[in-house]
């Protein structure tokens, strides 16, 4: 819209029903000449070394299947100790495979808990989707696998009856928020990475508008972010349309959330910047007990390899608060007898 016509709707229509008529034509004219940018960019996958794992012969191999007929894999690492303290659903980041896990949990086993990753739909082994292309934002269909792992934990045969606490890293982070919000089963959520859509792409867009438009800065820097935020939603609408999926709102269900949750990020993500992790932990107002580790210097889904030895100390501190229960002790049964009744 050429400056000059912002004058003339303030002259004509006066200073108060000016601000919905501007708001409306700043949205159209931005919609029509830059959602379809920012719909691109949104599809654009990162440039991430995704980390990979080797077979491990004390592992379960597990064959989970879904309700529309699929086989996702999975692997039950339990414990190295004689007694369980608690059960782990591990979440994978974007791209990796079930076995690359260990690097995040051989330290949990060591100390009493039973870790099981699985591999959602067109990712490591598990059944292929023609129809679904993933990206690392998180969907309706990402989350139907999750929700198929999280009840295949709770119908083994050594089954924590009190629950089981979550672990996951970047977009498999954020489906553990997703699932903690929606079943009380989940007793608490650690996180590395995790991120949601909105508070992501808002600040995002706002970048982006400066590259792509050049002019009016004086406009781009009083634009609020409510107002990228529908420039944003009419984006996701547009890739919905042509993908077939919705994009789930992580906001929404950190806002639900009531269990403890432990938010690692790196201090140093270019990525998921450290003010996005702040305005999404924010948001947990009704969670138990949450807190922010932030990795000084660590790049996205990097704090482990920074942080180290200090990195499992948090992680194991945090699960024996809030999840380490000897339910097995409880109930008499060791470790091996378990392991037996699984298999059986």
């Amino acid at each position: 819209m050429p400056d000059w016509m912002y004058f003339v709707l303030i002259f004509v229509f006066g200073p108060v029903p000016i601000t919905a008529l501007f708001v409306l034509a700043c949205y159209l004219y931005y919609r029509r000449y830059y959602v379809h940018v920012i719909t691109r960019i949104f599809q654009e996958k990162p440039l991430f070394v995704i980390p990979r794992g080797e077979p491990n012969a004390d592992a379960e191999d597990v064959r989970i299947p879904t309700a529309e007929g699929r086989t996702l894999r999975g692997c039950y690492l339990p414990t190295t100790q004689s007694q369980r303290k608690g059960v782990i659903l591990f979440g994978l980041e974007f791209g990796s495979d079930r076995w690359s896990s260990q690097s995040y949990c051989d330290r949990l086993r060591a100390d009493g808990y039973d870790v099981f990753a699985y591999e959602p739909r067109n990712q490591g082994d598990s059944d292929k989707d023609a129809s679904y292309e993933p990206l690392q934002w998180v969907t309706d269909r990402d989350l139907a696998d999750a929700r198929a792992a999280l009840e295949y934990l709770h119908s083994r045969p050594d089954a924590d009856p009190h629950g089981v606490g979550l672990f996951g890293v970047s977009k498999g982070g954020s489906l553990g928020l997703l699932l903690a919000a929606e079943d009380r089963r989940v007793r608490c959520v650690a996180t590395d990475g995790a991120f949601a859509t909105y508070t992501t792409m808002v600040p995002f867009i706002r970048k982006w508008v400066s590259i792509y438009i050049k002019r009016r800065e004086w406009l781009r820097k009083r634009i609020p972010d409510w107002f990228y935020g529908l420039l944003g939603n009419a984006a996701l609408d547009e890739v919905r349309k042509q993908r077939g999926v919705e994009f789930v709102s992580v906001e929404k269900a950190v806002r639900k959330m009531r269990q403890p949750w432990l938010a690692i990020h790196g201090g140093g993500d270019t990525y998921i910047k450290p003010e996005m992790a702040e305005t999404l932990v924010g948001l947990a107002k009704r969670s138990a007990a949450k807190e922010l580790w932030m990795v000084d210097g660590a790049k996205h889904n990097m704090a482990l390899h920074i942080a180290g030895d200090t990195y499992h100390d948090k992680l194991v501190e945090f699960f024996d608060r809030h999840l380490g229960t000897p339910s097995l002790a409880r109930r008499g049964l060791s470790v091996p007898d378990r392991v037996i009744a699984a298999k059986a």
